[in-house]
């Protein structure tokens, strides 16, 4: 099947919280990110809501990092924005943002504790993150809850943007469980691991979700000096 560049599906990270945007990211992955959110701002609006969740076919292809960077990128803005780590089975967000603690969602949902007591509140200015929590036996019954959907319904008037970070739609299918919320879904690839064929499943199992793609994000593209980091990373609308 073909990739999007060599065969090469091998990805080697050593510190994946280096590859949070901050003051010091390159001005092309930062611009990149800025053009991502000013497209989904636009289908978020045409599709009157103000719930984006980000998702891929399978791990590894940098799907929590770029969630995470847009989320970053919304509070940017000066909007209040939350992340939430839906991803109860491999958390990653708590991680990459170097949170004291993993406390979060499923406690949430749970009904352990409140969302108050749960959200990290200010983790940079204008953004607010619900981490995934400790990793419940039955993420999927969470997410289809009337306490889950309860917590949405009260938070989504809380922010200007909720930015979800989702588990991999081709490993599970919790992701398709928040289409309800949702303005739609954002697809993250990555050149040189994700197939064309995967793409193709991913739209596929959206349909028949009877959802909506708002757009692809690419990521991981080769760096070259004489076209100054143009298309480093890439948004795409979907139609």
């Amino acid at each position: 099947m073909k990739k999007l560049g060599s065969r090469n599906r091998k990805i080697k990270y050593t510190d994946k919280s280096k590859n949070v945007i901050s003051n010091d990211s390159k001005f092309a992955i930062v611009e990149g990110y800025k053009i991502a959110r000013t497209n989904l701002v636009f289908s978020l609006s045409a599709a009157e809501n103000n719930i984006a969740v980000v998702t891929s076919w399978s791990k590894g292809e940098g799907k929590s990092t770029a969630t995470s960077n847009l989320a970053i990128s919304f509070s940017k803005m000066g909007k209040k924005v939350l992340l939430i780590d839906c991803d109860l089975r491999r958390p990653n967000v708590h991680n990459l943002l170097k949170l004291d603690n993993n406390v979060g969602l499923s406690e949430v949902v749970g009904k352990f504790k409140t969302f108050k007591e749960a959200v990290h509140t200010d983790v940079l200015p204008c953004l607010d993150v619900l981490t995934s929590g400790s990793i419940p036996p039955n993420p999927s019954e969470l997410l289809a809850s009337a306490s889950f959907d309860a917590l949405i319904n009260t938070i989504r008037n809380e922010y200007e943007y909720i930015i979800i970070d989702s588990p991999p739609i081709g490993v599970v299918a919790d992701t398709l469980l928040l289409k309800e919320y949702i303005g739609g879904y954002v697809v993250v690839v990555r050149e040189k691991v994700t197939t064309h064929g995967d793409i193709e499943k991913t739209i596929q199992s959206i349909k028949l979700a009877d959802s909506r793609i708002l757009g692809f994000l690419k990521v991981g593209c080769a760096v070259h000096e004489k076209k100054h980091y143009k298309g480093y990373y890439g948004y795409y609308k979907y139609y």
